[in-house]
């Protein structure tokens, strides 16, 4: 099989996606729509959709990947909330893009619109319906994608009993957002946030953690719920909002819980720019791409130094790991490995002693 008839247009899987821009990555086939769950494959991805940047023809074949990988929350019924299942998804492909050499940077958005009622969101944090006393409660394997019943008029009384009557209680609660947020923190590239709707609670942070964010002009909304739902995130969610807007500001985000939007989010500084919403994936694969052209080495240090003043102990290692690296690089350090080998004493000679 050549590469372009192993690189066929995807599906469009949200209505500002362009197939033309991206291609599957293999490993991580996506779930059919409408598809007995009992018959899709055991790794099929059904609460995220995961692609990589490519440049293709005219005719749509593919001609060279991007180092570009677009990572998307895929329950836009309810608005891309996340459950235990969506967030092992997520982690799973975003580290896959961490440890692929090829990929420079990854957009993190939410695919759209809600086939319910139209409405656009990023992720709109985690699933209360499924929210227990020690977390957030797996579902039977048996149900379905996105949870929802698509053959009948919505209640949404019936919609959270069906909800709970789908939970595995031979499975403890999990609160694995948080090693996301870790993940996406740590991860020694650029994570672009491209927000189209809502950015609520565990949403909002989510964004926040990223390196970058754009935010669509007419639909994005953010409003951190924590304190509405008596949750709270006491991590970067908060101690790195308070680092983007002030502290006061931050105070105000959280305690009241008001919704503002993509310009005020701009003017605040939650993000970097508000485009119009059919340009916000465009957008993003342009930062993305703009970053993914620059110096490797310097955004994974650049990256780990803007980090590092917040991340205390934990930060300087993760930054010291790359400095080690950095070091492993030079004829320096080849010189000190190869004398050990060769049990000889080292020539540090022809190395000045730099100031």
């Amino acid at each position: 099989m050549n590469a372009t008839s192993a690189h066929p247009l995807p599906r469009r899987v949200s209505e500002i996606f362009s197939p033309a821009r991206w291609r599957e990555v293999s490993g991580f086939p996506h779930a059919e729509a409408g598809a007995d769950p009992s018959q899709q494959r055991a790794q099929a991805l059904t609460d995220i959709t995961y692609h990589r940047g490519c440049v293709r023809g005219e005719d749509g074949a593919w001609l060279r990947d991007l180092p570009v990988a677009r990572v998307a929350f895929n329950r836009p019924e309810v608005r891309n909330a996340f459950r235990p299942r969506t967030v092992d998804e997520l982690y799973r492909v975003l580290d896959h893009a961490r440890m692929s050499g090829d990929v420079g940077a990854v957009i993190l958005t939410g695919n759209g619109p809600s086939p319910r009622d139209g409405g656009w969101a990023f992720s709109s944090g985690g699933d209360q319906r499924i929210r227990g006393r020690d977390g957030y409660r797996y579902e039977q394997e048996d149900s379905t994608a996105a949870g929802e019943s698509e053959d009948r008029a919505y209640s949404h009384e019936a919609d959270v009993a069906a909800a709970q009557a789908r939970l595995d209680t031979a499975r403890a609660g999990r609160l694995h957002i948080l090693e996301v947020q870790r993940l996406i923190r740590t991860m020694p590239k650029a994570v672009i946030a491209a927000v189209p709707g809502w950015a609520a609670g565990g949403g909002h942070s989510l964004n926040v953690v990223c390196d970058l964010s754009l935010a669509s002009i007419e639909h994005a909304r953010f409003k951190q719920t924590d304190a509405d739902v008596g949750s709270f995130d006491a991590g970067y969610g908060s101690a790195l909002l308070a680092r983007q807007v002030g502290d006061k500001r931050a105070r105000e985000i959280f305690f009241l819980a008001r919704t503002y939007d993509a310009v005020t989010a701009e003017r605040w500084g939650v993000v970097n720019e508000a485009v119009p919403h059919a340009e916000l994936e465009e957008r993003a694969l342009e930062y993305a791409a703009t970053v993914a052209g620059k110096s490797p080495q310097a955004i994974r240090m650049l990256k780990l130094a803007f980090n590092l003043a917040d991340d205390g102990l934990a930060g300087q290692q993760v930054f010291a790991g790359e400095a080690t690296r950095l070091a492993y690089m030079t004829d320096e350090a080849v010189e000190g490995r190869d004398a050990f080998l060769q049990r000889r004493t080292p020539d540090w000679s022809s190395f000045p002693y730099y100031f």
